[in-house]
């Protein structure tokens, strides 16, 4: 089993920043992708980003072109989000989710086991 637990969410204004952080716990002994979602209000769950094992990196660009940035720590447990020049549409509750295993990483929810509980990120205007 792998627990997941988000921090960093919050209220912020228009162009302002956030770090997410994702701590991951338990059976950590495997490789494991890791990855972010968000669930706007009355809207779909949808894809962040994501990351490997082994750094490789991936972000939707289509909903936040360059400004956010997905890394993972050098123990390789914990993973960040960082967002830049947020707007009030990246309001979401954001997931934290992991692979059960192999290191890949994956832009869909199925392909992920391990789900955190999320943290809220609001934007205001």
């Amino acid at each position: 089993q792998v627990q997941l637990v988000e921090s960093g969410g919050g209220l912020v204004q228009v162009g302002g920043s956030l770090r997410l952080s994702c701590a991951a716990s338990g059976r950590t002994f495997s490789n494991y992708g890791m990855g972010w979602f968000r669930q706007p209000p009355g809207k779909e769950r949808e894809f962040v980003a994501a990351i490997s094992w082994h750094g490789d990196t991936t972000t939707n660009k289509n909903a936040v072109k360059d400004r956010f940035t997905i890394s993972r720590g050098s123990a390789k447990n914990t993973a960040y989000l960082q967002m830049n020049s947020l707007k009030p549409e990246d309001t979401a509750v954001y997931y934290c989710a992991a692979t059960r295993d192999g290191g890949y990483y994956s832009v869909s929810s199925s392909e992920y086991f391990y789900w955190g509980r999320g943290t809220q990120v609001t934007v205001s205007s």
